[in-house]
C-alpha cells in the first residue's frame, strides 16, 4: 500500500464535538474499551492497526482513542462529504496507490513521534473476517521503528454502516467493543533486503492482526452460551440443522429441544459424569450433546465401528455408567451385537424411551426455559475449563485413549481458525464425518452453529455414490473429510456435483497429488490440507485462501508454540511438540481408568508430543515427514513408512497400500509393502521411482485383495499387522 506525498491537514480539533460524540455513541451503540493502558505503554511513535469492519470505524477510534491521532486513509475516502466532519477531530494523511513515494513520506511523519491510524486491509470487510493484509504498513513500521498497537473493533459489522448486507443480520445498535492489546514492533532481519524484507514484514503484520482477532475472541466460555450467542446474532428463527428427516431446525428449535432433552438426563445422571453416547450422525445427537453439556454432564463418544471389545474397554476407560442410544438406530447399523455386550456392563437409556417421558408440561417448560434462556443461564456458574466431550482415539497404531476436550479447548480452536478463514450465515456444511471423530465432532459439528452456517448432518461417509447428490441438492459451500473419502467421491461425482463449494478441507491422514489434482482438474477446486489430532481438538495447522502452499498442511494457529525436537538419522526436521489454548485437558488411560493425565512432554506440563516428524519452513508452513513409529531404522538410516506408501501412490493410484516395517537380523529393520496392486513386484516400484536409493524401497510386496482401514478411512496399521502374522494374503 503506499501512501500520497502531502504534509498532514492540521485541522483545529473540536473538544466539544467529540465529548458529544463520545456521549452519543456510547448511548446508542454501549461502546466498551478495553486495554487503554496498553495505549499508553506504546510510546510517542506509535503506528496504530485496526481491522476495517465498517464505515464507522475512523470515527470510533477518532472519538474514543486518546491523544491527536493522525489517520492515513485513501485520497477517495477523505473526500467523501459525510466524512468530511468526522475527519476534523483528528488530523489526515490522505494515500493513494499509485504514488510511489508516499510509503517514506509516511514513514518520515512517524520518525517525529507521532500516532497514526492505518487499515492495513486497505477496505472494510466484505466477509466478516480479515481480507488481504498489504505489506505496506509492515514495511512502515519496519522502517520507523514505531510501535505497533493492534485495535480490534467488534460489533460494527453488524451495523447498516458495513459491507456485510445480506451475509449477516444488521441491526440498529449493536454493541460496540475497542479492544486495544498490547504493543510489538516489526525488525526485518539485517540481511533482508527489497521485496523480500517487505515480504517478511507483511507476513508479521499479518500474524499480528491474525492474532489480534483470535485472543479478542470470546472462546473462554461454555458451548451453550455460545450457542446463545450465535442466536442473538443470526437471529432466533435462522435455520441451522437438518439431516436426513429433513425437519430443519432454527436456533430456536434447537435450543428448546435441547433444555427438553437435558432436564430429562438430569434426572437420570449425575453432575460431572461421563455419559456414553452411541448414536449417528444426526441431529438428535447434537440435542443430546447439548443437553448433557447444559447441565454440567460430559457427553462420552463412541465408535460404534471400532467393535464391542474396544467400545466395552472404551466405556470403562471413561468409568461410563450410562450409554444413550436408540433402537432404530441399533436396528439400521445391524449392531444389535454390540449393544447386547453394552448392555452387560451399562445401563442402556434408548432415545425413544426418553421422548416418551417428556410430557406436554416438559416441552413447554423448556419452550418458556429458551425464550428467557440469556436470563437464566449463568455462564459464570461453569468453568469453560471443565470438560466438554470425550472422544477416543483411532487407535490406529496403538491401543485407543480418552481424550477429555474442555469447552475452551474446542472453543479455542474454532476461534482459531475462524481468524484465518471467513465463514457466514450463507454457508452450508456438509457434515458426513461420525460426532465421535475429533474432525467430524469439532469442525464438522460445533463449528457450523456458533457461525450460523447451516449444518447437513449425514450418516455415513461410505456412500461414495450418495454423498456427492446431496451436496448438489443442499447447494452445500463446505466439506471437511479425509484423503481416502474425497479420492472416493471424486470417481463417483459428476464434474458439477460441487458448483456451490467454497471450501473443501482434507485432514485425518495425508492428501494424495493425485486426489487434490483430480479435484482441481474434474471440479476447479482447490482442496485445503490440514493437520491436527483428537488431541489439538483437533486442528493444529490449515492452508487457507489467504495462506496456501501445496504440498503442506499449511501454518500453525494463532497463538501455538511449537518445539522440534532433534531425531537422529533426520536432518530436515524433528518430533513436533505443541502448546497452545486449544491442547487438551488430558488423557483417560486403561491403565487407570476415571483418572485424567494431564499433556506433559520432554519440554514441559502443557506440551503435547504430537509423535509427527515434521519440518517447518521460513513461512511457517509445515510439511509432514511421517509418525515417530512410521520410521524404519535401516542400516542406521532412518526410512519414513510414510514416503515409501507415496512412492506406491505414484506407481499406482489406483490401488491402496501400507507400508510397515518388521525386525531384520541383518539391518535392524525391513519394509513391507502391502498392496491391492496385482502382480506388483520391487523391480516394478523401482523401474518407476528413479532418483530412489534402494534402502528407500520394501524389502517385499505382498499383494492383499484389500487394505483394513478405520471408520474414518485411516489405515489399520495394528490390522495390516495383524493381517501379515496371521498369514492373511
Amino acid at each position: 500500500m503506499n501512501l500520497l506525498k502531502c504534509v498532514p491537514g492540521k485541522l483545529e480539533p473540536k473538544p466539544m464535538l467529540k465529548i458529544f460524540l463520545r456521549w452519543l455513541l456510547t448511548l446508542l451503540f454501549r461502546i466498551e474499551i478495553t486495554g487503554l493502558d496498553n495505549y499508553a505503554k506504546a510510546g510517542e511513535r506509535v503506528l496504530i492497526i485496526a481491522n476495517h469492519t465498517s464505515f464507522l470505524d475512523p470515527l470510533l477510534l477518532g472519538v474514543f482513542l486518546p491523544d491527536d491521532i493522525t489517520f492515513a486513509i485513501s485520497t477517495q475516502m477523505s473526500q467523501r462529504w459525510w466524512l468530511k466532519p468526522f475527519l476534523r477531530l483528528s488530523r489526515v494523511f490522505p494515500m493513494d496507490p499509485t504514488h510511489p513515494i508516499s510509503l517514506k513520506d509516511l514513514i518520515h511523519y512517524l520518525e517525529n513521534d507521532n500516532k497514526t491510524v492505518i487499515f492495513p486491509e486497505g477496505r472494510i470487510t466484505v466477509t466478516g473476517s480479515l481480507m488481504k493484509i498489504y505489506d505496506g504498513p509492515g514495511m512502515v513500521a519496519d522502517k520507523s521503528e514505531a510501535a505497533v498497537l493492534p485495535v480490534r473493533i467488534s460489533g460494527a459489522q453488524y451495523t447498516h454502516f458495513s459491507k456485510l448486507h445480506g451475509i449477516v443480520r444488521l441491526r440498529f445498535f449493536p454493541k460496540i467493543t475497542l479492544h486495544i492489546l498490547p504493543s510489538e514492533t516489526i525488525s526485518a532481519p539485517g540481511m533482508l533486503m527489497g521485496k523480500t524484507r517487505r515480504a517478511y514484514c507483511g507476513h508479521r503484520l499479518a500474524d499480528m492482526m491474525t492474532k489480534m482477532m483470535f485472543v479478542t475472541s470470546p472462546y473462554r466460555q461454555t458451548i451453550f452460551s455460545t450457542l446463545l450467542e450465535a442466536r442473538k446474532v443470526h437471529g432466533g428463527q435462522h435455520r441451522i440443522v437438518e439431516d436426513m428427516e429433513r425437519m430443519p431446525l432454527s436456533y430456536n428449535d434447537l435450543i428448546t429441544r435441547s433444555i427438553a432433552i437435558g432436564n430429562a438426563l438430569k434426572n437420570i445422571t449425575s453432575s460431572g459424569e461421563n455419559v456414553g453416547v452411541f448414536l449417528p450422525n444426526s441431529a438428535k445427537t447434537l440435542i443430546t450433546v447439548l443437553g448433557l453439556q447444559l447441565h454440567g454432564r460430559v457427553p462420552a463418544m463412541l465408535n460404534f465401528a471400532m467393535g464391542s471389545t474396544s467400545i466395552l474397554a472404551a466405556c470403562k476407560m471413561a468409568q461410563v455408567k450410562t450409554v444413550l442410544t436408540s433402537r432404530r438406530f441399533i436396528e439400521l447399523g445391524e449392531l444389535s451385537e454390540e449393544a447386547a455386550e453394552l448392555g452387560k456392563q451399562c445401563v442402556l437409556v434408548y432415545l425413544e424411551d426418553l421422548a416418551k417421558n417428556i410430557s406436554a408440561q416438559d416441552k413447554y417448560s423448556a419452550l418458556i426455559k429458551s425464550k428467557t434462556a440469556d436470563f437464566w443461564y449463568n455462564d459464570k456458574q461453569y468453568n469453560p475449563d471443565t470438560p466438554a466431550v470425550v472422544l477416543f482415539t483411532s487407535g490406529s497404531e496403538g491401543t485407543p485413549k480418552g481424550v477429555v476436550l474442555s469447552h475452551a479447548n474446542i472453543l479455542g480452536n474454532l476461534k482459531q481458525l475462524e481468524a484465518c478463514i471467513s465463514f457466514s450465515a450463507r454457508d452450508i456444511v456438509l457434515n458426513f464425518l461420525p460426532m465421535f471423530h475429533s474432525f467430524g465432532f469439532t469442525v464438522g459439528t460445533i463449528l457450523p452453529i456458533i457461525s450460523g452456517m447451516k449444518t447437513f448432518f449425514y450418516p455415513t461417509p461410505l456412500h461414495y455414490s450418495v454423498i456427492p447428490e446431496i451436496a448438489y441438492e443442499i447447494h452445500a459451500t463446505i466439506m471437511f473429510g479425509t484423503n481416502t473419502f474425497f479420492a472416493a467421491y471424486a470417481k463417483k461425482a459428476h464434474p458439477y456435483d460441487f458448483f456451490n463449494m467454497r471450501y473443501v478441507v482434507a485432514g485425518a491422514e495425508k492428501l494424495h497429488e493425485n486426489t487434490r489434482q483430480v479435484w482441481a482438474d474434474k471440479f476447479g477446486i482447490r482442496i485445503l490440507e490440514g493437520y491436527g489430532a483428537t488431541e489439538t481438538s483437533p486442528i493444529t495447522s490449515v492452508n487457507t485462501p489467504l495462506y496456501y502452499k501445496a504440498g503442506t498442511v499449511g501454518r500453525f494457529m494463532p497463538c501455538m508454540e511449537h518445539k522440534l525436537e532433534p531425531i537422529e538419522g533426520i536432518n530436515d526436521g524433528g518430533q513436533l511438540h505443541v502448546r497452545g489454548p486449544n491442547i487438551m485437558l488430558g488423557y483417560l488411560l486403561a491403565a487407570n481408568p476415571g483418572k485424567l493425565v494431564p499433556p506433559e512432554s520432554i519440554y514441559g506440563k502443557g506440551w503435547y508430543d504430537t509423535g509427527d516428524i515434521v519440518h517447518v519452513d521460513d513461512e511457517g508452513f509445515i510439511s509432514i515427514r511421517g509418525r515417530s513409529k512410521r520410521f524404519a531404522k535401516i542400516g542406521g538410516e532412518m526410512i519414513s513408512l510414510t514416503a515409501v506408501e507415496q512412492l506406491a501412490i505414484n506407481a499406482w493410484p489406483d490401488s491402496q497400500h501400507a507400508a510397515i516395517s518388521q525386525p531384520d537380523a541383518k539391518k535392524g529393520e525391513q519394509i513391507i509393502l502391502v498392496t491391492t496392486q496385482k502382480l506388483a513386484t520391487v523391480n516394478d516400484l523401482a523401474a518407476v521411482s528413479p532418483g530412489v536409493s534402494n534402502i528407500s524401497l520394501p524389502k517385499k510386496i505382498l499383494i492383499v485383495d484389500a487394505i483394513p482401514v478405520m471408520a474414518t478411512g485411516k489405515i489399520d496399521y495394528p490390522a495390516v499387522n495383524s493381517l501379515l502374522a496371521n498369514g492373511k494374503h
